[in-house]
C-alpha cells in the first residue's frame, strides 16, 4: 500500500511483510483538490491503473505517457523551460470514490494524475507539481519495481 501525506510531502510504501519505506515527494503547488483543470493533487482512495516505462533509462522523457527519444538534461530544460517534465517511470492513478475522485469533473484518471520521476534538481519536500506526485528518479524506479497494478494509494 502507498500512503501520500500532502502536508508532510511524503510517500510511505508498505509491503506485504509490513516493511515500510519513506520517500520525500512533491505534490501540487496549488495544494489539494479534485476538480478537473485545478492543477491540485486529488485526495482519497486510489489505485494504480497502469505502470508505464518499465525498462526505460533513468531520465527518459515522457510526453502523453509515451517515451520520446529524449533523455532529460539541464540543457534540455533550458531549451524547453515551460515543459512539465515527466521522467523515468509513470504510475497512473485512478480514483476509487465516485463523486470524490472518480467520474464527472473530479476523475483522477481523466486528469492524468501520476506518480512520476522528475529532474534531479527539482526540490522534494515542498509542493511544486501541476497536480501529480513527483519523486526523484532513483526513488520512482525503486517504487515502480515494488508495486503492482491495482495497488491501493491513499492521498491525505
Amino acid at each position: 500500500m502507498i500512503k501520500i501525506n500532502i502536508l508532510k510531502q511524503t510517500l510511505v510504501y508498505t509491503d506485504d511483510d509490513d516493511i515500510s519505506r519513506v520517500y520525500s515527494i512533491s505534490t501540487a503547488k496549488n495544494g489539494p483538490g479534485e476538480k478537473i483543470n485545478s492543477e491540485c493533487t486529488p485526495r482519497g482512495e486510489h489505485a494504480i491503473r497502469a505502470k508505464i516505462g518499465d525498462g526505460c533509462d533513468a531520465n527518459t522523457v515522457f510526453v502523453g505517457r509515451r517515451p520520446i527519444r529524449e533523455i532529460y538534461t539541464p540543457a534540455l530544460r533550458e531549451q524547453f523551460p515551460d515543459r512539465d517534465w515527466i521522467l523515468t517511470r509513470i504510475l497512473w492513478l485512478s480514483g476509487l470514490e465516485p463523486g470524490k475522485n472518480r467520474l464527472g469533473d473530479v476523475d483522477t484518471m481523466r486528469r492524468y494524475i501520476y506518480i512520476h520521476g522528475c529532474p534531479d534538481e527539482d526540490t522534494m519536500g515542498v509542493p511544486g507539481s501541476h497536480g501529480c506526485i513527483k519523486m526523484k528518479n532513483v526513488d520512482v524506479i525503486e517504487l515502480f519495481d515494488k508495486v503492482s497494478i491495482g495497488a491501493k494509494v491513499i492521498i491525505e
